[in-house]
């Protein structure tokens, strides 16, 4: 994930490659702690980084750490670390902190009980198999404590912790066999050549009572797990994790507008099946409309 090398032949000077965030941040403060001031951190070969490596970046920079090499990517991420305001944290949130910074255990317990369940149902959305999710969670948990140091409040315990989670998740996914899929081409929409739909899709009466509500819901989550895993992944980060275009390209590790094209496509491949299995009387209210409305968190 990350290589640091000393290259002392125009100086003393720090070259970071690779991905910088999670554990490689930690590495990287630990290089830095019997550095001195005017050290240059060479960030040439870094060809991604997060948030927290953006504040351990621009801490080290304010302790007179030199940045050089960043590329237009970490040079937005440092701008927005140095014009960020440290958020307001609850007293009770504060209190919890503390006690985990000093290794209590009763505040470790304490953070599993309140966040472990949203953790748990955010990894069950992602890998579909409850022993798989438990050990995203636990791996979870596991990053959580050992970056502890580096969590600076931004966001809320929760919201950040819910990250680690669902990275953790992504973890597993990109470390399992592909599973079959069906084409994303097959699913999209096709005209004839008068600009009509030309998909023939069946048509079957929907009833607005609570059971068919409960089938339709069924009926889209499986759907849902026929989407190809790049544009399956893409769907539940924006629509059912509700995380931002730009949190999504990090956590992808592929840029914004890749984020945005994957979205696009994979509402219209949800729709398309989900009409397919319930029929054209059906327009997917929790699919998308002519404008492309996100996935109903009811999902969730």
């Amino acid at each position: 994930m990350i290589r640091i090398t000393v290259d002392s032949s125009k100086g003393l000077r720090l070259v970071v490659e690779g991905h910088l965030s999670g554990q490689a941040v930690d590495q990287l403060r630990r290089s830095c702690a019997d550095l001195t001031a005017g050290t240059a951190l060479d960030l040439s070969g870094v060809v991604f980084a997060d948030r927290i490596a953006a504040a351990a970046l621009t801490e080290l920079s304010g302790a007179g750490f030199v940045l050089e090499g960043c590329s237009g990517f970490i040079d937005e991420l440092l701008r927005e670390a140095r014009g960020r305001r440290p958020r307001s944290v609850a007293s009770g949130e504060a209190a919890l902190i503390a006690g985990l910074r000093a290794g209590d255990h009763s505040a470790y317990e304490q953070m599993v009980r309140r966040y472990g369940g949203r953790m748990l149902a955010a990894a069950r959305r992602i890998l579909h198999n409850e022993s798989d999710a438990r050990d995203a969670v636990q791996d979870a948990f596991l990053s959580a404590f050992r970056s502890l140091g580096n969590f600076a409040g931004e966001a809320a315990l929760g919201t950040w912790l819910h990250r680690i989670a669902i990275n953790a998740a992504l973890m597993q996914v990109r470390s399992r066999r592909r599973r079959l899929e069906q084409p994303l081409e097959q699913l999209l929409p096709h005209f004839d050549e008068h600009g009509n739909w030309a998909d023939d899709v069946s048509a079957a009466a929907v009833l607005d009572d609570p059971r068919e509500a409960r089938e339709r819901w069924a009926t889209v989550r499986k759907c849902l797990d026929r989407l190809p895993q790049r544009y399956r992944v893409v769907l539940l980060l924006r629509d059912i994790e509700d995380l931002d275009t730009a949190q999504t390209a990090r956590m992808l590790n592929i840029t914004p507008t890749a984020v945005k094209v994957r979205l696009h496509r994979a509402r219209q491949a949800l729709k398309t099946l989900v009409e397919r299995e319930m029929g054209a009387s059906y327009r997917a209210d929790a699919c998308t409309g002519a404008e492309g409305a996100p996935v109903s968190s009811a999902m969730a």
